[in-house]
């Protein structure tokens, strides 16, 4: 620690801090299938957001789509099955322009879900004709097995009132998205939508924040299940009795800011909060913010909103498929080179036990990604070696973001440091480490945060730090800038 004899000493020039986030790759764009590209590069132009948070979007609501209608299996020979169900996240500060991003990229699904609606008001009215008809048949039936009574023939009652009592089953009501729900009832919609559903939310904060909290632990379970797409879940309630769900296929894909997920990574780092429900959100980007922006006026690409929204058409209209989808020989190389290399990396015992946790179950995304490229492309027999060799561009992509976001934990002492920087007219001088707790500043509230934050601006020569015993106490550390400004 620097100390100076008295605080009219000569003051230290200070040094520029690091930056606290990890670079991260590009969105490889070319490996996009065409029927995306195209549209992606045209909404992230015209709104001048990143292509990460349009892409990003669009492939979680593309396995949603498709749910478990079709899946693959990575080995050739074992019984090892993906359903292509993803998680994802997009991280930006709140005027990155995440929300536009993310309903360009979901229209093509609102608009087959309006479509549903559509079909199942026609469904409603016929419903209700049908019912009742049944009712004047159940009446005449009735007439009829009364007067066989009276004859004396109770096998001809019977016959008559056979079938009559069984109730028309009420359509359900199609449906893609949900943005809100309580267990129990997505429980409900998940059995009324069998193939699977799209959790999305403008803002994941009241999502994550709901299951960190203890009335959530049962809530948390049951998200964990959905995750790969193809378990099951029972529930048990006073009033609602048993409530059996064949299929917990759910894709979630959501925005968030860097300072809400911050304290979720940290709990995720430290053990706190460590189930490995952060980790399941498999593509999670945090793109650089970009500092240009320039008046922009011009008419959607038609061509390519239609293309786009024909892939969604696709996959929304594909019948199920009952065998798994393997790899091709070629593809299965490709898929076994990387797989052995990332499986090496993670069980190196060189990584946090969280960042190994999340590349583990990066597989299961590797193929899910692959098995979507295929069928949007070319819906070979096969998962064939251009669908995998997309996919992996996007594991090396999506790792590079992870990288970043499990780097909150480690350099939030530089965000923090940063912080106090920014607010240091309201820091009378000195200071100390206690004056700086007091202020419950975002970040700030532990004091040992604070203490690694004053490292940081003690190493980097903002501030130097002079240590006082006032009246044989305890004795301290008072901060002194070392710049003006």
């Amino acid at each position: 620690m620097n100390k100076l004899l008295s605080p009219d000493s000569p003051k230290l020039k200070p040094e520029p801090l690091p930056d606290e986030k990890i670079e991260v790759q590009p969105l490889p764009l070319a490996s996009l299938p065409d029927c995306l590209r195209v549209y992606i590069e045209d909404v992230s132009a015209r709104q001048q957001c990143p292509p990460d948070y349009v892409a990003v979007t669009a492939l979680c609501a593309l396995s949603s789509v498709l749910g478990n209608k079709a899946s693959i299996c990575p080995k050739q020979n074992d019984n090892w099955e993906v359903t292509p169900n993803l998680w994802g996240a997009i991280i930006g500060r709140p005027s990155a322009m995440k929300t536009p991003a993310m309903k360009a990229a979901l229209g093509p699904i609102y608009k087959i879900q309006d479509e549903y609606k559509k079909e199942y008001e026609q469904k409603l009215i016929e419903h209700k004709i049908l019912v009742e008809i049944a009712e004047i048949e159940v009446k005449n039936a009735k007439d009829e097995a009364k007067k066989a009574i009276k004859s004396g023939s109770r096998e001809k009652a019977f016959d008559l009132l056979k079938g009559k009592s069984e109730t028309l089953c009420r359509p359900t009501l199609p449906r893609l998205i949900i943005n809100d729900s309580t267990v129990e009832k997505l429980g409900e919609l998940l059995n009324e939508n069998p193939t699977g559903l799209l959790l999305e939310r403008d803002e994941l904060t009241g999502w994550l924040a709901k299951l960190l909290n203890e009335d959530g632990v049962s809530d948390r379970a049951f998200y964990l299940q959905c995750f790969d797409g193809n378990g099951r879940y029972t529930f048990d309630r006073i009033g609602r009795g048993t409530i059996e769900i064949k299929s917990t296929t759910l894709s979630i894909i959501g925005g968030i800011q860097p300072s809400k997920i911050a304290p979720l990574i940290r709990g995720a780092m430290n053990g706190r909060d460590n189930d490995g429900l952060i980790q399941r959100l498999q593509l999670t980007v945090w793109p650089d913010d970009s500092s240009n922006w320039k008046w922009l006026d011009r008419s959607p690409n038609q061509q390519a909103s239609s293309v786009y929204q024909s892939a969604f058409e696709k996959l929304a209209n594909l019948e199920s498929i009952d065998s798994p989808y393997r790899f091709s020989p070629s593809a299965q190389k490709l898929f076994i080179e990387w797989m052995e290399e990332i499986q090496k990396i993670a069980r190196s015992g060189d990584i946090h036990p969280v960042i190994e946790s999340h590349l583990i179950k990066m597989p299961q995304t590797v193929a899910a990604l692959a098995l979507i490229f295929e069928l949007l492309e070319r819906a070979g027999e096969n998962v064939g070696e251009a669908a995998i060799a997309k996919a992996l561009d996007f594991a090396d992509y999506f790792v590079s973001h992870a990288n970043r976001l499990y780097g909150i934990a480690n350099n939030a002492c530089i965000s923090n440091a940063k912080l106090i920087i920014s607010r240091r007219k309201k820091l009378a001088s000195p200071f100390t480490l206690r004056k700086i707790h007091q202020k419950n500043w975002a970040g700030l509230s532990d004091r040992q945060d604070v203490r690694d934050a004053l490292d940081v601006l003690l190493d980097h020569k903002y501030v130097t730090g002079i240590v006082i015993n006032d009246n044989g106490g305890r004795p301290t550390t008072h901060y002194y800038w070392n710049s003006e400004t």
